[in-house]
């Protein structure tokens, strides 16, 4: 533990000196320095208290105490790699299989969503003896030099990069900026068909489909929600063309789109990927993470002749921990708090996109959410430094939000899995203000489209939530609007 406590400028002076550059920090203006958190709350250096709505790391809550007690009671016993056998390896296992259809029997540990999705590709490439890799536009799996490869979301920030001719990129199956979009008569099919037109293109060169790979919902990419039926129709193209279909859940999974423990399970009981990857909130913030498959694909893998081995993937600590943050989504209904505590936040914020001309789309499952900021809703010009804007105004209001997408322009909701309907009023009041505040600036006024005869906002019925697949569902619990009178817990 550290014996001194530096002043924040002195901890960026240091920074500076001795991190790398391109090693970013959020809030790069006016950064902030935290010292503690607990739950979905932060504090910096002045225990000022932040409420964090971004950090899906801390997936059961900073700090968790029955977390925390895991991982220290077991480093006070035994911490060693998993070439011995020790019980936490195989319980672990055997939980998280458990949260997954039958067919995905065979776990692999590691240390960061990277590494999964690096052994992914590694398994991918064994199994099928091809070499090509299909992804989508704005797509990011990770920070390695294989997975940069696959990840537009970062090649494309890079001057004169050129795309590896391995690498096919199929189109975003985002409705409200794509292609298709919700006035199409069918989305998913057409989004589909644009994978087996890659497909075919790689074939017509002489290249074969190793594997396609997507985030079950994009969240680099601006909180993207496939249409149901995609992946179905996706997975369909690619194993006839000798390929597997990799479900990248290391931002979305454990519960985090409420209704299911998984994200790819939002497209329906009759999809199953071949290899799932995971990481981030599997361990609340402890650097672990997990590819699992089915045992034909890990057969496959062994082919090679080459022994897998990693020294810290399963170890006895992080195993132990894993443990602890299942215990905690199971026993604090985590998964229902995602649903309740999202869905409200959801409605509040289309209740902001009647009113606020700047808010184009609302999108998202459970703590999952995206509010696309637009200069022009029937363009949908992208308001990027509005977005900004946003984001830094909050800051001063002490809660933490980022954006992103490709223009940069959609807020992104994924906070810890604590987060409550009270935390929903308070971030959605004040982001209430700003645009009213930027509208008013800008002299921007609410669509004619909106307006009623009386000259009201047209509303929706506030149990009528439309998500950004295009379906409809009724919410219960419904809270039209904020309640301004309501004591907000500080």
């Amino acid at each position: 533990m550290a014996t001194e406590t530096f002043d924040k400028q002195k901890t960026i002076d240091l920074r500076r000196k001795h991190v790398g550059p391109s090693c970013k920090v959020f809030f790069s203006h006016d950064p902030i320095k935290i010292v503690r958190a607990r739950g979905q709350y932060m504090y910096n250096e002045k225990d000022e208290r932040y409420l964090d709505c971004i950090n899906n790391v801390a997936h059961v809550g900073h700090c968790h105490p029955d977390v925390v007690k895991a991982g220290a009671t077991q480093m006070e016993l035994l911490n060693t790699n998993s070439r011995f056998l020790h019980d936490n390896l195989v319980l672990y296992a055997q939980r998280l299989q458990a949260t997954l259809p039958e067919k995905l029997s065979v776990c692999y540990f590691v240390n960061s969503g990277s590494e999964a999705n690096d052994l992914a590709l590694r398994m991918a490439w064994q199994y099928t003896g091809h070499k090509d890799i299909i992804t989508l536009e704005n797509a990011y799996h990770g920070h390695v030099s294989s997975l940069i490869d696959i990840s537009p979301y970062k090649f494309h920030q890079m001057a004169g990069a050129e795309q590896s001719q391995h690498v096919h990129v199929a189109l975003s199956p985002d409705i409200y900026r794509g292609k298709y979009r919700e006035d199409h008569p069918d989305p998913a099919t057409a989004y589909a068909d644009n994978v087996k037109d890659s497909i075919e293109d790689a074939h017509g060169k002489g290249r074969t489909i190793a594997a396609f790979i997507a985030e079950s919902l994009q969240s680099c990419g601006g909180q993207v929600i496939p249409p149901v039926g995609y992946f179905q129709k996706v997975a369909q193209h690619v194993r006839k063309a000798g390929g597997i279909f990799i479900a990248d859940e290391v931002q979305v999974g454990f519960g985090r789109v409420g209704s299911h423990f998984w994200g790819f399970q939002l497209q329906g009981e009759d999809f199953v990927p071949d290899i799932v990857t995971m990481g981030k909130p599997i361990g609340n913030g402890h650097p672990m993470s997990c590819v699992i498959t089915s045992r034909e694909i890990a057969e496959g893998f062994k082919s090679s002749g080459m022994e897998y081995f990693n020294t810290f993937g399963g170890n006895p600590v992080s195993c132990a921990i894993g443990l602890a943050v299942l215990d905690v989504i199971e026993k604090e209904d985590l998964q229902g708090n995602a649903l309740r505590a999202g869905g409200y936040l959801t409605r509040l914020l289309e209740n902001l996109k009647e009113r606020h001309p700047l808010v184009g789309d609302v999108r998202g499952r459970g703590l999952f959410v995206g509010v696309e900021l637009v200069r022009d809703q029937k363009k949908r010009t992208p308001a990027t430094a509005e977005a900004q804007d946003v984001i830094y105004r909050l800051k001063e209001q002490r809660i933490l939000l980022s954006a992103d997408g490709p223009h940069r322009n959609v807020l992104k909701f994924k906070p810890p899995m604590c987060f409550s309907e009270e935390d929903a009023e308070h971030a959605v009041e004040k982001i209430d203000q700003i645009l009213t505040d930027l509208e008013r600036a800008l002299n921007l006024s609410v669509p004619e489209s909106t307006i009623s005869e009386n000259g009201h906002c047209k509303r929706k019925e506030p149990g009528d939530v439309r998500t950004s697949n295009g379906s409809s569902h009724k919410q219960t619990n419904t809270h039209p609007q904020i309640n301004k009178n309501k004591r907000i817990r500080t």
